[in-house]
């Protein structure tokens, strides 16, 4: 019997549940925002929801704000996210 559920749903999923594991955790964000502009904050990773996720981003010039994306973001590199500390991927099994 063949799965015919999309494999796009199961990469959601995985990664969905990846985030719900990292809660509460410092990570560093780096989106792209178009046009050859790439930013590049610390944030605290607050809230999963079924298709997006919340971070507080933590900023020099102003005060932190929440900001929102999509898994498919992480999906197509238009978000990446990794641990401060060590700069590994948050996701390094997507890469493959």
């Amino acid at each position: 019997m063949r799965n015919t559920e999309p494999l796009g749903n199961n990469v959601m999923e995985r990664i969905r549940d990846d985030l719900k594991e990292c809660l509460g955790t410092k990570l560093k964000v780096k989106a792209n925002k178009g046009r050859k502009i790439v930013i590049e904050n610390m944030a605290i990773l607050e809230e999963t929801y079924p298709h997006v996720f919340v971070v507080r981003v933590e900023t020099k010039s102003a005060p932190s704000q929440r900001v929102s994306y999509s898994y498919t973001d992480i999906i197509t590199k238009t978000v990446e996210l990794s641990y401060p500390e060590t700069d590994e991927a948050l996701f390094p099994w997507l890469n493959s």
